[in-house]
């Protein structure tokens, strides 16, 4: 297992014929036999083995969820068959689905599963089905609005969600913008101050997971300062709140004076922060440098790479990752079949990033954070490499493969989805003999 630094800063469209049998046959048993689906090219720590679950679902697999008797449900970015949404069945318990059916119109990024109910977004609005045991494909008589009239735009415009248990749901709005600046992604513009965009976007929301047809506005902001977390996920085992930033780009190309192309590589840091009712995380004004271990105002705001100023008040992450890396979901396990080390712990799904030019890309992996009684508890580690079947990644669009959604299937196993073409892994710890 690679080890990495850390900087610890405070404690309905038939696919295929389908029908509606639940697995009889027990996975584990089933799937150790089958080793036609394992995937060799991913390198993952020993004991583990990848077994394509299924591949080619439609370009733009994002988040995805697995029930209670372990049907997989996949949020597309890009319709597939005219559908938005997949639902995966593996009725004979081998490791690989052998059913595919698509439902739903909208195309988006959230999902998750709680209880009866699916809920899922699009760029502009949050939906909940209602699933039933016996069939794959929930009605779509059951779905219902839940939240709706987002403002309209076009960058980082995925409604990311996830549930607490007493009833909430929380939404990502992530910021319409770069920096803020009076002239978007503009050389040597200057950043708005105050920031109007941290009215309506920046942040994560909280809403009434019962109560349907909300609008954006009746939401309570939960937290400010976020430029756009993708992944987010509430932690059971310490009741809170948790997401990994995007961190912003292009400082060199913006302020070229001030940054080298190296600088840009590696600035800023990708945060990872336990967020709570209230919390301001810093964008636009700040950004968290990891060489210098704080955070520091951004040159939109008067900052020359060292000065602090208004970014005392900000809240530092607990784990800062390298520059530009895409953090598009996190989980914590909660499973019962991987190792004690992992119970608990934090992964990360990094999708790759675009902005380190003329240096490699960097990403393109699922991270592993190790937390003990609910802080961080080790050095970060790459646990699931080689989605990108290049090396080195000279654009993301070089890339096979790009890691986006994370979910935990009732028998513990590991599932990741991948962006390009729409591969599930099912990734399973096999004791050793």
């Amino acid at each position: 297992m690679k080890k990495c630094f850390y900087l610890l800063i405070m404690p309905m469209f038939w696919w295929s014929c389908a029908n509606d049998k639940t697995p009889t046959t027990s996975p584990s048993e089933a799937q150790a036999a089958n080793s036609s689906t394992v995937d060799n090219s991913l390198t993952l720590p020993p004991g583990f083995k990848a077994y394509v679950f299924a591949e080619k679902l439609g370009e733009g697999a994002r988040h995805i969820a697995v029930s209670s008797n372990g049907d997989v449900y996949v949020q597309m970015h890009t319709l597939a068959g005219g559908k938005g949404l997949a639902a995966l069945r593996d009725s004979n318990g081998d490791g690989q689905a052998d059913i595919t059916e698509y439902f739903g119109s909208h195309t988006g990024t959230g999902m998750e599963i709680q209880g009866n109910y699916l809920y899922c977004s699009s760029d502009d609005e949050v939906y909940r089905y209602e699933l039933k045991p016996e069939s794959l494909l929930p009605d779509e008589n059951t779905r219902v609005l839940l939240v709706g009239g987002f403002p309209k735009q076009n960058e980082h415009a995925s409604k990311s969600l996830t549930l607490d248990d007493d009833g909430h749901i929380y939404i990502n709005i992530g910021a319409p913008s770069n920096a803020c600046q009076i002239e978007n992604r503009a050389a040597g513009s200057l950043g708005q101050d105050p920031c109007p965009l941290l009215d309506k976007h920046a942040g994560v929301w909280q809403f009434d997971a019962n109560k349907i047809a909300q609008q954006a506005s009746a939401g309570k902001r939960y937290a400010s300062g976020i430029r756009n977390a993708v992944a987010l996920t509430w932690n059971k085992a310490t009741n809170g709140l948790f997401v990994v930033q995007h961190g912003r780009d292009q400082l060199s190309e913006f302020w070229p004076k001030m940054f080298t192309a190296d600088q840009n590589a590696e600035l800023p840091a990708e945060e990872f922060f336990q967020v709570s009712e209230g919390d301001f995380l810093g964008w636009p004004y700040c950004y968290f440098d990891p060489m210098q271990n704080k955070k520091v105002l951004g040159p939109e705001y008067g900052g020359d790479g060292k000065k602090t100023g208004r970014c005392e008040q900000a809240k530092n992450p607990i784990v800062a990752f390298p520059a530009h890396m895409a953090p598009n979901d996190v989980i914590f396990y909660n499973g019962n079949q991987f190792p004690a080390e992992y119970q608990n712990g934090a992964f990360i799904a990094f999708h790759g990033s675009w902005n380190r030019a003329p240096k490699e890309q960097k990403g393109f992996f699922v991270a592993f954070v190790p937390f003990k009684d609910g802080k961080v508890a080790g050095e970060w580690q790459t646990f699931a490499e080689g989605f990108a079947g290049v090396k080195p990644v000279p654009s993301p669009s070089d890339a096979k493969h790009r890691p986006c959604g994370l979910a935990i299937g009732p028998d513990g196993a590991f599932y990741v989805s991948d962006s390009v073409e729409g591969k599930i892994w099912k990734i399973v710890y096999e004791k050793q003999g």
